[in-house]
């Protein structure tokens, strides 16, 4: 591997910079990680203020009563998916609450851990992790917490498993039910 030593030590001060970027992205993102609410808790819920916040114009979103009008317009459509319907649910009786944080440019991930201190649910609603196109050994990477998230999905009980690949068999099992968990 001596070939490759000479090669790094010839590396451009341009992909060094890069390097040095994508070091502290990731460092960001394991700070991210250790909080005790992390994106993907309440993703469904970023989706949703993200969406809102493109649909309308940029001087509109400093205004409340915009950004009010804004949500319940989407929350009105009649296209949205079961997740982002029960987000809907929950942020209507608080749109002013989500308005305040909103309307100050606050970042969508932090709108969301904001309102889900005032409704704990709002981070819990999480899109369902889409299992079919998983191998069984990309199932036993996943924790049993989420494997059991999955089953609660399908309406499973996994009665008497202790260990994870008897969580693992029976997800594999439930396959059947997967798509059947809309709402």
């Amino acid at each position: 591997s001596h070939h490759s030593d000479q090669q790094q030590q010839k590396q451009s001060p341009k992909k060094m910079k890069t390097t040095a970027v994508l070091a502290t992205a990731a460092v960001a993102t394991l700070s991210v990680l250790s909080s005790p609410v992390s994106a993907a808790d309440c993703e469904v819920c970023i989706k949703v203020m993200q969406d809102v916040r493109d649909s309308m114009d940029k001087a509109d979103v400093k205004s409340k009563p915009k950004v009010e009008a804004a949500l319940g317009t989407y929350c009105s459509s009649d296209n949205l998916g079961p997740r982002e319907k029960k987000i809907c649910y929950y942020i209507d009786p608080i749109k002013r609450d989500v308005a305040q944080p909103f309307s100050t440019g606050m970042p969508v991930d932090r709108v969301c851990k904001r309102i889900d201190k005032t409704n704990s649910e709002i981070c819990g609603v999480k899109f369902p992790v889409k299992t079919e196109k998983l191998e069984p050994k990309d199932l036993s990477k996943l924790r049993v917490k989420q494997l059991k998230s999955i089953l609660a999905d399908r309406g499973v009980e996994c009665t008497g498993c202790l260990e994870k690949d008897e969580f693992v068999k029976k997800v594999q099992e439930t396959e059947h039910l997967a798509g059947t968990d809309e709402f």
